[in-house]
């Protein structure tokens, strides 16, 4: 056995060792920021996920005013954000009408005709202890496009909330099936 060519062998594995080291230090590399990356991803699916089905509105309550033909003319919606909501800017938020008239959808702003937001600071609901009242008129020619004439006895009318984040909310609002000329208001 010559000496001199053992050690060449070994050499040779040596280099051999080394670029494989350094290839599977590359590959590590790869797969951290490729799993970090991912680890963003979704942390994002998540709390968007988590939004579309927390942060909504509940509906605390209903009522409408009566006209002088026994008819509603207002609706007023007492609104607070459902448990484990974040923030919910109500400016941001659409409503849709849905009834025996047709139907109707529209933001709600401050500045929106036929709406208007009472008792949230800027119109943002930031806790549960929050209230807003949400008023919009019926049957007025500054009212909604497709309900032109207020709601009467008996009438039902779903109206859902959709927040700025995809969540829902649906309440079906039913007109007492005689209102009398002593009721103002009535709670729907």
């Amino acid at each position: 056995m010559d000496e001199e060519e053992r050690g060449q062998v070994g050499i040779g594995t040596l280099i051999v060792f080394i670029a494989m080291v350094l290839v599977a230090a590359i590959a590590a590399g790869v797969l951290i920021n490729t799993a970090g990356f991912l680890q963003t991803q979704a942390e994002a699916t998540g709390e968007e996920s988590t939004s579309q089905v927390s942060d909504r509105l509940q509906i605390v309550s209903t009522s409408g005013d009566v006209d002088g033909s026994q008819n509603i003319q207002n609706v007023s919606f007492i609104v607070a954000t459902s448990p484990g909501s974040g923030a919910v800017d109500l400016n941001q938020t659409s409503v849709e009408f849905v009834g025996e008239q047709g139907q109707d959808r529209f933001e709600i702003d401050y500045s929106s005709v036929g709406s208007s937001i009472i008792g949230a600071e800027s119109g943002v609901l930031t806790d549960n202890s929050d209230r807003a009242e949400l008023k919009f008129q019926i049957g007025t020619t500054t009212g909604f496009n497709d309900y032109t004439s207020a709601l009467s006895e008996d009438e039902t009318v779903t109206v859902t909330f959709t927040t700025a984040s995809g969540a829902s909310t649906v309440k079906e609002i039913r007109v007492p099936t005689t209102i009398t000329s002593d009721d103002s208001s009535v709670r729907l």
